[in-house]
């Protein structure tokens, strides 16, 4: 092992103890979560990152999520004509995300709508929900909401509507972990398109991080908040909610309006941050220009600047190389306010100018940035998982800047085992 290897490998277990540190009851810590969660990320990484089967495997979902995307670029082509055209193809003009990205969220909308209708997705759902209930100790209703956060948003909180009313409060905190820490499949493919020019086995990588971030949402959001309540469906195996479609074609219907609203939230949500942050950069701006003209020497401050600079410590702890720590950094820390889909552009234009210069740190920061990891979000899932359960909006409400953190701290943890058992293999990098 490298000394960045060895680094991400001590920043996994430093970002357990600032979890811990942080918890509302330090004595109760489920060991068996935290040994089971360990075991399960570290046996993935290994199939994925060290035995030949894993990186064969590994291409082959990558190569079936790219295969996708093209199919889903017929309708956007044929709807936008050369604006849906991407950089190096016949007549385009550049990159642009309303015209090439965010559409294809409303063909993986209806595709997992039609997958969910013929009963793939809640198979899929339940197998993963039986890998941490009983291993881990923790409830079903929540075991199955966290699976279903591999291939929904918001919406995960829906398979478990009938017990909302019932859970305790830790387990309302890792529902929301779970949510925030992961990305639905419909918007891993906007964050696929952004990234695949510069980093062809973007996808692989993405799907990746969605597997590991669950059992890594359980263990910070089981110390931030452990369980001290009795839950009611403890070890239990439970079956999802599901409203079914009458048929095929509605549940096309259904599946690309929910596409669609999913698009007009991203896109009121970055013009409204953006916006926002840019008015922030000016006035930070001007108070650094304030502050250096007193003491006679230029300071140049930026909002941007100072979540970077808050964020470095971590960046650095997740194997980051120290010639891209600074950069990456910035990028990860303006997550927190612009939303991943902000970052994922700026870390794929920083890739594009030759900006980010090891592997191995766009690979990190790839795993860092994938989860909805931010204010915005965080607002989001409370609200949403409220309106199902009206009676929980004052518990939801306390335990959310919890579960923000437990979320952020997931993601730091699924950067710092691909930086811990990562070796320099490009074809991991799609070459």
């Amino acid at each position: 092992m490298t000394f960045q290897n060895l680094t991400s490998l001590f920043g996994i277990f430093a970002f357990l103890l600032i979890a811990w540190a942080l918890s509302n009851n330090r004595r109760l810590v489920n060991w068996r979560v935290l040994g089971v969660g360990l075991s399960l990320m570290g046996l993935f990484a290994v199939f994925i990152f060290v035995l030949p089967v894993g990186t064969t495997v590994f291409l082959w979902v990558n190569d079936l999520v790219l295969r996708v995307l093209d199919a889903s670029s017929a309708g956007v082509a044929f709807v936008f004509g050369p604006l849906a055209s991407g950089p190096g193809s016949p007549g385009s003009i550049g990159f642009i995300l309303a015209t090439q990205a965010l559409p294809t969220i409303i063909f993986f909308s209806a595709l997992m709508a039609v997958l969910y209708h013929i009963g793939v997705m809640p198979l899929l759902v339940v197998f993963f929900a039986r890998l941490f209930t009983k291993p881990m100790r923790i409830s079903g209703a929540e075991s199955l909401s966290c699976s279903a956060n591999i291939f929904l948003g918001v919406e995960s909180a829906l398979v478990i509507r009938p017990h909302l009313a019932t859970l305790t409060r830790s387990e309302l905190c890792t529902i929301l972990a779970a949510g925030m820490a992961t990305v639905a499949s419909n918007v891993l493919a906007l964050y696929a398109i952004t990234l695949k020019a510069q980093f062809p086995a973007i996808a692989g990588h993405l799907v990746s991080a969605s597997f590991l971030a669950i059992p890594a949402a359980i263990m910070t959001s089981k110390l931030i908040y452990p369980e001290s309540g009795q839950p009611e469906t403890l070890g239990q195996h439970v079956k999802p909610h599901y409203e079914k479609d009458p048929n095929l074609f509605a549940a096309i219907i259904s599946g690309s309006k929910a596409g669609v609203e999913v698009i007009l939230g991203i896109v009121a949500l970055l013009i409204a941050m953006i916006g926002l942050v840019a008015l922030l950069d000016m006035l930070v701006t001007q108070a650094g220009v304030s502050i250096g003209g007193l003491f006679h020497h230029p300071l140049d401050l930026s909002f941007k600047a100072l979540l970077g600079y808050a964020f470095l410590p971590f960046t650095f702890l997740m194997g980051i190389h120290v010639d891209d720590v600074r950069l990456l950094s910035g990028i990860i820390g303006e997550r927190l306010v612009l939303t991943e889909v902000a970052s994922y552009q700026d870390l794929a234009k920083a890739m594009a100018a030759g900006l980010v210069h090891h592997d191995r740190s766009a690979l990190i920061a790839t795993y860092a940035l994938c989860g909805f990891t931010h204010i915005p979000s965080l607002a989001i899932f409370v609200g949403g998982t409220a309106a199902l359960a009206p009676s929980r909006l004052a518990d939801l409400s306390s335990v959310g800047i919890r579960a923000l953190i437990a979320a952020t701290l997931a993601c730091f943890i699924t950067a710092s085992v691909a930086g811990a058992f990562y070796t320099g293999g490009s074809i991991l990098m799609g070459r």
